[in-house]
């Protein structure tokens, strides 16, 4: 299991990301079986902690996960790569949002996933103060806005790279504010199953 964290500049480059990582297993093997599991590029890999049945020294010197497993579900390992890696996140936003024209259009959508499905997607706008309603038409999914936390939460779903996910519409102020410059963050999440953003790859087991 891999979570990533970036922050993308609206040039579409990234400025930072961050991956924590999970290695969980679940084992259902009798007697007392000894494991190794190696990987093909473990040298990514920053500040890993194992679970008590790990043999520490073979992994320091060979980068090797020697372990006798417990039963049932357990953490085998969790660890942490920084931004110094060139991390590729695995998709992308275009977005015009203009508070002067009272206009947004935001469209998501995939690259770089190997084929794999991007699902779960939610987009969320943080808005000025100003900003009174969202009229808006989704492509796919819904959206609400709520007035008082000044939150547009755009529920996506699924992404069809051949039709990818819009949402666009107006954006009312209150009267006689004053003009607003400011350029929101956007937040995004996703999931991809059975993909590593990493590059993380089991060898053998």
């Amino acid at each position: 299991i891999e979570e990533v964290d970036a922050i993308i500049d609206k040039s579409g480059s990234t400025v930072s990301a961050e991956i924590q990582g999970y290695v969980d297993c679940c084992i259902k093997l009798s007697g007392m079986p000894d494991l190794t599991m190696t990987f093909v590029n473990p040298r990514i890999l920053d500040d890993v902690s194992f679970h008590p049945c790990v043999r520490f020294k073979r992994w320091e010197s060979e980068k090797v996960l020697s372990f006798i497993p417990p039963d049932g579900n357990f953490r085998l390992i969790s660890y942490h790569i920084s931004s110094q890696s060139i991390v590729a996140i695995p998709i992308y936003l275009k977005h015009f949002i203009s508070f002067r024209e009272g206009k947004l259009d935001i469209t998501v959508g995939p690259k770089q996933t190997m084929g794999r499905q991007v699902e779960n997607v939610s987009v969320e706008v943080p808005m000025p103060k100003a900003v009174l309603n969202c009229t808006l038409v989704p492509s796919q999914g819904k959206y609400s806005y709520d007035p008082v936390s000044k939150v547009l939460q755009w529920d996506v779903g699924k992404i069809d790279p051949t039709k990818l996910p819009n949402i666009k519409g107006s954006i009312s102020l209150q009267a006689g504010s004053a003009p607003i410059e400011s350029n929101p963050a956007v937040n995004v999440n996703f999931t991809i199953n059975q993909m590593a953003v990493s590059g993380l790859k089991v060898s053998r087991l």
